[in-house]
């Protein structure tokens, strides 16, 4: 039966001795990691969590988020991930709906606590893995780990489930993904088999680690026995510093980091070449960084790699090969590649029946990969389900040689540096705004962003509101990038559809015409 922390038994087994996390100052080998990641699972153990019991994580990225992870799995726990950039209702609303029973927090979130902590009193434990001081009410992460007597590995397995990855909600509220041990570790090893890692392998933590990219390049990195760096903020110059000091082989970047990290000005000055594989995905790449990427580091392969927390999470690799200069590679580097191992993926009409090759339908995919469904919405977890197909909502059509390519996004989200913005969410919060008759919330293309959130939107009769001011407002209910960059106001109606549905094509078409796509 697969499980998480066979993983790490065999980096112990094959590197104890060598370096498994450089963190600041802190350099750690397997063995002591191990050791580090039991005493976390009997230390939360001892505060009468049990097996099943949920414990989330709210830091930057470093080798105690590392040790959480790990540790709550040797417990047999599952392990909640916190987006770090939500506002305190939202990482209430993550605890609670999951029932979480303590909370692992850094130095930098420590001000939310009191708001958090008031919004989710069923919260028992908070346990401290900042350097600073321990605030009163919060138990210290190091003092913890001293005092308690490791116990056995008692990990879940199979179709247990390991960790809850929040995702934004349709419906205006977040939903939890239940990935399974078999979820995870099968998604892994079916992105190893086309995903290369060099020998002595060095990866840098550069995306939050409490995003699901990230988490399964920590469980990739991990099984391999690789030495694992960690950014605990992505800054373009810091990546480029951090990957000639330390040597680094292997990376995971989002679009936008790509971009920022090939077009710095001072990357010539940076000795790049350890760095032999990014993989990138989390929302399309422009074809332009894509270009620059293979020029200014031409000593460096590019994956791309397409799919959802729900499929825990890769569908689709673009592999290196398919990425150069050539006609068909400057062609295929606008698909997002071709099904991994261990799920079918095919193209399906409204009926789930597969469409011909070239027509547009929904990118559907099916495998052992594939969520237990969604944290205590059956229905919405059926729907999603259904027919024994993920279904993802996104528009596509595959070619003659099995390459996909996305064209649009069925479901109502926008992708915004990587980060799921769903729309219903966001209206959510404008609507709260006491002046606003009605809103609608789209994505437009941004050369920074990919896409980024517009809001439309009408006022009330007699009454006014900035467009500062709105967005302002947005901020205290939701996380930042979901908040609207731009408004649009207009005095007419939005324009409905025949079941009286703001008709969001035709708000979009303004923005989008022009474009080969109707998501960037």
């Amino acid at each position: 039966m697969l499980r998480l922390t066979q993983l790490l038994h065999r980096a112990v087994q094959i590197n104890p001795h060598g370096t498994a996390t450089v963190c600041g100052d802190r350099q750690r080998s397997w063995t002591e990691s191990r050791d580090r990641i039991a005493s976390c699972a009997a230390a939360v153990t001892a505060l009468g969590c049990v097996p099943g019991d949920r414990v989330a994580i709210l830091a930057l990225n470093s080798d105690r988020y590392f040790e959480g992870l790990f540790g709550l799995a040797w417990g047999n726990f599952i392990v909640v991930p916190i987006n770090t950039r939500l506002a305190p209702p939202e990482i209430a609303f993550w605890l609670s709906d999951s029932g979480c029973k303590a909370l692992l927090v850094d130095d930098v979130f420590l001000p939310v606590l009191p708001a958090v902590r008031a919004l989710a009193p069923e919260l028992e434990h908070i346990i401290h893995i900042g350097d600073g001081p321990t605030p009163d009410g919060a138990l210290a992460y190091e003092a913890l780990l001293a005092a308690a007597t490791p116990g056995p590995d008692i990990c879940g397995s199979g179709d247990d489930i390991a960790a809850l990855f929040y995702t934004g909600g349709t419906t205006g509220r977040s939903k939890g993904v239940m990935l399974s041990h078999t979820n995870i570790v099968l998604n892994m090893l079916n992105t190893l088999a086309i995903v290369h890692f060099q020998p002595d392998p060095v990866y840098i933590h550069a995306p939050p680690m409490f995003h699901i990219a990230d988490a399964t390049m920590t469980f990739i990195s991990t099984g391999i026995a690789a030495k694992q760096i960690f950014m605990p903020r992505f800054d373009p110059a810091s990546f480029l510093a951090a990957v000639q000091e330390h040597r680094v082989t292997d990376s995971l970047l989002v679009p936008t980091m790509v971009n920022m990290v090939v077009n710095h000005p001072d990357i010539a000055k940076y000795d790049l070449s350890s760095l032999k594989h990014v993989i990138y995905g989390a929302s399309p790449m422009p074809e332009a960084v894509i270009r620059k990427g293979l020029e200014v580091m031409p000593h460096t392969k590019f994956t791309q790699a397409y799919g959802q927390t729900e499929a825990a999470p890769v569908l689709t690799l673009l592999d290196a090969r398919d990425h150069g200069t050539s006609p068909d590679q400057l062609r295929r580097m606008r698909s997002a590649g071709r099904g991994v191992l261990g799920w079918d993926v095919r193209i399906h009409d409204e009926d789930d029946n597969e469409v011909p090759r070239g027509t547009i339908g929904e990118i559907c995919g099916r495998g052992p990969a594939m969520m237990r469904g969604y944290w205590k919405l059956p229905e919405l977890s059926a729907q999603t389900l259904r027919n024994g197909w993920l279904h993802t909502g996104d528009g596509g059509y595959m070619d003659e040689d099995g390459y996909i390519y996305i064209v649009d996004r069925l479901k109502d989200m926008i992708v915004s540096g990587g980060e799921n913005v769903y729309s219903a969410e966001v209206e959510s919060a404008v609507y709260s705004h006491p002046a606003v008759a009605e809103c609608a919330v789209i994505g437009v293309p941004d050369p920074k962003w990919g896409e980024r959130v517009h809001a439309v939107v009408r006022c009330k009769p007699g009454m006014s509101v900035s467009d500062a001011d709105l967005i302002a407002h947005c901020h205290t209910l939701i996380a930042g990038f979901k908040c609207p960059r731009s408004i649009t106001f207009r005095d007419e109606a939005l324009p409905l559809s025949g079941a009286g549905k703001i008709l969001k094509t035709d708000l979009r078409k303004p923005f989008w015409d022009g474009q080969s796509r109707q998501v960037n």
